[in-house]
């Protein structure tokens, strides 16, 4: 359990260090004339994003852990891990956590994007489906899943509208 502990503070360290990267590109973009779209879900999806990590922990101290499903999960989490370091590395300074729109910026084709539209959100969900999953947390993956998607029906549509504005 300490194990999982360490691994769930380790992803929470990473949002923080997505969180700063992603103010310094918020500055960036604003200067460069950016706007914001889809603001009014953002804080739900902080919120949802704060309840998985929690979800983990909490459910964590019921459930064992089984090998044969935890390791598995840990490889993909780790996986998914790595799919959004590319899409942040791929976007530099135009990655957000939010909606931003620099006008007449290209839109970025390269990297993960050459293969889907959306690969962050590839890595959201297969995050929050493994990394409960590493320590059996079948309820929170459940529970984070069903939200998340309702969540990302509404973030893609927005986010679609917004890239739509880019040449």
């Amino acid at each position: 359990m300490i194990w999982y502990v360490g691994l769930i503070a380790a992803i929470a360290v990473e949002r923080v260090a997505e969180l700063v990267v992603s103010q310094r590109n918020l500055a960036w973009s604003r200067a460069r004339g950016g706007v914001e779209f889809g603001a009014r879900h953002y804080p739900v999806m902080v919120v949802l994003h704060t309840g998985l990590l929690a979800g983990c922990l909490v459910e964590a101290v019921y459930r064992p852990f089984v090998p044969a499903l935890g390791w598995p999960m840990l490889v993909v989490v780790l996986a998914a891990q790595g799919l959004r370091w590319w899409c942040i590395a791929t976007l530099g300074r135009q990655w957000n956590t939010r909606v931003v729109v620099i006008p007449d910026a290209a839109r970025v084709t390269g990297g993960p994007y050459r293969f889907f539209s959306h690969p962050n959100y590839v890595a959201v969900v297969v995050e929050g489906i493994a990394l409960p999953l590493v320590h059996t947390a079948w309820v929170t993956a459940v529970v984070f899943t069903v939200i998340n998607a309702v969540l990302l029906r509404t973030r893609i549509g927005v986010e679609n509208s917004a890239l739509a504005r880019l040449r």
